[in-house]
């Protein structure tokens, strides 16, 4: 669709990193030992994850477009049957950093899970450095309600101002119970309230998991782990709701394979990462549901003007 330009406000520049900066970790799925790099990128590249273990190497933008559905993780593919799995927490945080354009170099199929959430690669991003490039920053504006479905879960984009997101999660007969919490998404709502929520999963599961061949690099470490009404890791919880604000991380990674920020507001509903990619694909099918605008901070400064009616305060 067309590009229609911001009215107010002053435009928002692209940003990249100032320097290449590595790590390296375990994967939660494989639990193989991965090495990554995040490298700088010129305008308009977007996010690219790079295998340097692939025969003769192989690039994958991180779209929805190229991604798969695949259980308890976000998946991207290339035409050659390359995997790049996991992805979900570092997008995140190059989604909450305002990253537009990055490298992501790894030598293996599978982000590192580092502590389970997204506050690593922050302050690896933070450690980088961020420079701000010449062109001006797209985003995707929401124009008409989207949702999708399936039997006791939902998720849905609705027009808004600047970037909201809420979410219901409920675990009965757990500590975690029913969760509900909203938020605005900008940089420091996002470092100071969700970049540190880590994932989480119920002690009886852990076995079939691994069964799958997911979860084998899981731990305490990288995990909080839930045994009935109790919390299995000694430290505790980061945040009382730390599971739905993990699931608003998750979301906020999941949606930046729009290519863009979005101006708008996501509800999830007990929605998982398939149904988020379905959400996106079901989207861009409906063209008159969305348009490209060009990033102003007047879309920033309005994120908090209009809450929906359904997303509530915090709950533990």
């Amino acid at each position: 669709m067309a590009v229609d330009s911001a009215s107010a406000g002053h435009v928002v520049r692209q940003q990249t990193l100032k320097n290449s900066i590595n790590c390296s970790g375990v994967a939660l799925h494989s639990g193989a030992k991965v090495s990554m790099v995040l490298h700088p990128a010129e305008a308009d590249t977007g996010i690219v994850f790079r295998r340097t273990d692939a025969a003769g190497g192989t690039e994958i933008q991180a779209s929805w477009r190229n991604a798969i559905e695949t259980p308890l993780c976000t998946t991207l593919v290339d035409p050659k049957g390359n995997q790049i799995a996991t992805i979900e927490h570092l997008m995140s945080a190059l989604s909450g950093c305002g990253i537009d354009n990055a490298v992501i170099e790894l030598n293996g199929p599978e982000v590192p899970i580092m502590d389970g959430s997204a506050a690593p690669f922050v302050f690896l991003i933070e450690c980088a450095g961020v420079a701000v490039q010449s062109s001006p920053r797209r985003a995707l504006r929401i124009l008409e309600e989207i949702s999708v479905s399936e039997p006791h879960r939902a998720a849905s984009l609705a027009p808004g101002n600047g970037f909201t997101v809420s979410f219901e999660i409920e675990f009965p007969d757990t500590l975690i119970g029913r969760q509900e919490w909203f938020t605005e998404v900008n940089e420091s709502a996002f470092k100071r309230d969700v970049a540190r929520a880590r994932t989480f999963g119920l002690a009886q599961d852990i076995e079939k998991m691994r069964a799958m061949g997911l979860a084998r690099g899981g731990s305490l470490e990288n995990a909080i782990v839930v045994n009935g009404h109790e919390i299995v890791n000694e430290d505790g919880l980061r945040f009382p709701n730390e599971f739905v604000r993990h699931k608003v991380l998750d979301s906020i990674g999941d949606l930046y394979m729009a290519g863009t920020p979005i101006i708008g507001h996501f509800q999830g509903d007990r929605a998982g990462h398939a149904l988020t990619l379905r959400l996106l694909q079901t989207l861009f099918a409906e063209e008159g549901a969305w348009e490209w605008t060009e990033l102003t901070t007047s879309h920033s400064a309005a994120g908090a003007q209009t809450q929906p009616n359904r997303a509530v305060a915090a709950r533990a």
